[in-house]
């Protein structure tokens, strides 16, 4: 009876290892997503900041032309 409850034991743990290494393989993917996803964050917000001081400055020479023309009028 001993070795049977061994045998069963040594199942047990080696699924629970087994189980175990999927789990660190899983994490260490999702830990490579993540690092994608924040490289890619940061990109997008460079490109939006960059982006929005285009626009500013479109804004103050679009403002700059209306008042041109408001004073000629």
């Amino acid at each position: 009876m001993s070795l049977e409850l061994l045998s069963k034991l040594e199942t047990k743990i080696q699924a629970t290892l087994e189980t175990i290494e999927l789990l660190k393989m899983e994490l260490e993917e999702e830990k490579q997503k993540t690092s994608t996803l924040n490289e890619q964050n940061q990109q997008l917000s460079e490109q939006n900041q960059q982006l929005q001081q285009e626009l500013a400055s479109w804004n103050d020479k679009v403002t700059g032309l209306v008042g041109l023309l408001n004073s000629e009028i």
